[in-house]
């Protein structure tokens, strides 16, 4: 009997591992830098306290507005006034791309990827979900690098260096202006399929519920910019979830929580190993822009920021590298691990598909982009 229980843990196990594919990959690569680096106090230090209060609060608020049946009547408008797929796509990829300028990228995906199923869902369009994603996700990560605060390690940088405002945008426009234009080329290639809804459910807005939800969707947003404290403002979102909604707490993407968790020991990690501080420090100078890139495809680009920072005063090629950096690699930027997370969701069989297309569209802008950028840094 506790043979078969044992091998019944043991499958639950390894379902486990396969169903949540990144996560595996991040705790091993994390077991393997703690070797280098043993578990001390200082790991406390890694975590990002605030961005994993925000999206805990952001992921509970969204499935609250899931269960009122907010985005199938926004989805629902959405098909009725932009009538193709081109343009619902460009419509769901800009939004999301204007929404990492003002909420930042994790933020903007946490919201509009789920109004991207619906939409294609009661369409079924679903064969065009992997591609939206994946735009949506691009567009995430270039959108909100054009302003100080639209990205976290624009933030920092922006800080660290003491850029002037208008120094600032001045280095970021070019590059900027180059990704809306490729965003906008690549929508273009989707067919111009007219949209009808299908079996359209005559879901009626529940306005007091999705007032509530609204605040408390501020309130998240508010913890971002540090308005509101995120241990306070986490307690409240929690306890008025629990009152009015207690499955949104229950829905919580936990993986994807525990995902950020244990990236963020690992890149902590990774900054503590001498030798890769003096390779860094080595190789940085011989061109920061590619180095700034590669870097961000194996720490991910918020890491990038603060590790290469320490190494260089470079900071007109540093700051479009952990921006332009955070396309390639599933690991890049954490957005990707939010995109990749929703996505499981709805096809967890078409996974394989989904990192192929991620891939050569992701490696495709970052080619691209780095070439512009490189001839914006000849010319300035």
């Amino acid at each position: 009997m506790q043979h078969l229980n044992f091998k019944k843990i043991i499958w639950k196990i390894f379902y486990f591992a396969m169903n949540q594919f990144v996560l595996t990959i991040a705790v091993l690569a994390t077991l393997v830098t703690c070797i280098f680096v043993p578990i001390d106090k200082q790991y406390l230090s890694y975590f990002d306290w605030r961005t994993l209060a925000t999206l805990f609060c952001t992921l509970a608020v969204v499935c609250a507005f899931s269960h009122i049946h907010v985005f199938e009547i926004l989805s629902r408008n959405i098909v009725r006034k932009l009538h193709t797929l081109r343009n619902a796509t460009l419509g769901l990829v800009f939004i999301t791309f204007i929404g990492s300028m003002i909420l930042a990228n994790d933020m903007a995906l946490l919201t509009f990827l789920p109004l991207g199923w619906y939409v294609l869902n009661s369409t079924n369009n679903r064969q065009a979900l992997a591609f939206t994603f994946i735009m949506q996700n691009i567009a995430a990560n270039l959108g909100g690098m054009v302003t100080p605060f639209g990205n976290p390690q624009n933030l920092y940088l922006y800080s660290y260096y003491h850029i002037e405002t208008r120094e600032f945008v001045q280095i970021m426009l070019p590059i900027f202006l180059a990704a809306t234009l490729l965003i906008v080329v690549v929508c273009l290639f989707v067919k111009n399929t007219p949209l009808t809804l299908e079996n359209e459910e005559n879901y009626t807005l529940d306005y007091k519920r999705t007032l509530i939800y609204s605040v408390l969707f501020t309130a998240s947003i508010l913890i971002v910019f540090r308005i509101v404290p995120y241990i306070i403002g986490t307690f409240i979102i929690t306890l008025l979830l629990l009152l009015l909604d207690k499955k949104a707490i229950m829905k919580v993407n936990y993986p994807l929580l525990a995902t950020f968790c244990v990236f963020f020991i690992f890149s902590g990690n990774i900054s503590r190993i001498p030798a890769v501080s003096e390779f860094f420090s080595w190789l940085l100078p011989k061109n920061t822009l590619l180095i700034g890139i590669l870097s961000c495809q194996v720490i991910s680009n918020v890491p990038s920021a603060v590790l290469l920072s320490h190494f260089t005063t470079d900071y007109q090629s540093l700051l479009p590298a952990v921006n332009i950096g955070g396309l390639g690699t599933i690991i890049a930027s954490l957005a990707s691990l939010i995109t990749i997370s929703e996505y499981r969701l709805h096809d967890p069989k078409g996974l394989k598909k989904y990192f192929v297309k991620f891939t050569a569209l992701n490696v495709g802008f970052l080619i691209i982009l780095y070439i512009v950028q490189s001839i914006v840094l000849a010319l300035y």
